[in-house]
């Protein structure tokens, strides 16, 4: 039987620890939240992985991003207790509870009937879990300290970035497949600065496709 909480252990330090994660509180936290309750049934001896595991979503794109690259978009967003936190596409809610896990008042938004159903069951009080389209984010909660999105954009989610407060924070992967990178966005005001952070690809998110140009 898999010793899960070794697995974790072993995952903070080989993983997130080696990937420059060294916000204490981010390491803690995944350190304590169970990663095997939230995954796909079935696939619970590959939580630990050091891979992003996909979700069943139907036509939808669903995904729990590797631990590292996770952990060092929840560390950019500089998370302190009471603030609020918006996890956008949360499929089973994982990021939503790591955020919790760090004093966060989370809003999990997915659009998904089934498995805005699952994260409501796998959270219970930790997070609200509200379904929706997730491109429209969710305004009747807004506005939001931080936000992050548990996939690969390929245009500016703008509607999520004006639901930010003044000068809160979303993180995201942005970009085509081959070039995407974690991307910071902080608010100042109406506009809105962004930053590469690091190399990363996640699936994309149908919400967030660029259109396709004419062919001829």
């Amino acid at each position: 039987m898999i010793d899960y909480a070794q697995a974790r252990r072993m995952m903070v330090d080989c993983q997130l620890r080696t990937f420059d994660v060294n916000d204490i509180a981010v390491l803690d936290a995944f350190d304590d939240v169970p990663r095997e309750t939230f995954v796909p049934k079935g696939r619970e001896p590959f939580a630990y992985i050091d891979q992003t595991l996909h979700i069943d979503a139907g036509d939808e794109t669903r995904c729990m991003p590797a631990p590292m690259v996770l952990a060092r978009m929840i560390q950019a967003l500089k998370i302190r207790p009471g603030v609020a936190a918006l996890d956008v596409a949360t499929g089973y809610g994982y990021a939503a509870a790591v955020m919790a896990h760090l004093g966060a008042q989370v809003t999990a938004l997915e659009s998904v009937p089934d498995l805005a159903a699952e994260a409501r069951s796998r959270l219970g009080t930790t997070a609200q879990v509200i379904e929706g389209p997730i491109e429209s984010g969710a305004p009747k909660q807004a506005p939001f300290d931080v936000i992050l999105v548990n996939g690969r954009v390929e245009v500016r989610p703008q509607a999520l970035l004006e639901q930010l407060k003044d000068g809160g924070r979303l993180v995201c992967v942005m970009g085509p497949h081959r070039n995407a990178k974690v991307t910071l966005f902080v608010r100042a005001g109406d506009a809105f600065g962004a930053r590469p952070l690091f190399d990363a690809s996640l699936p994309g998110l149908k919400a967030f496709q660029e259109e396709a140009g004419f062919a001829f």
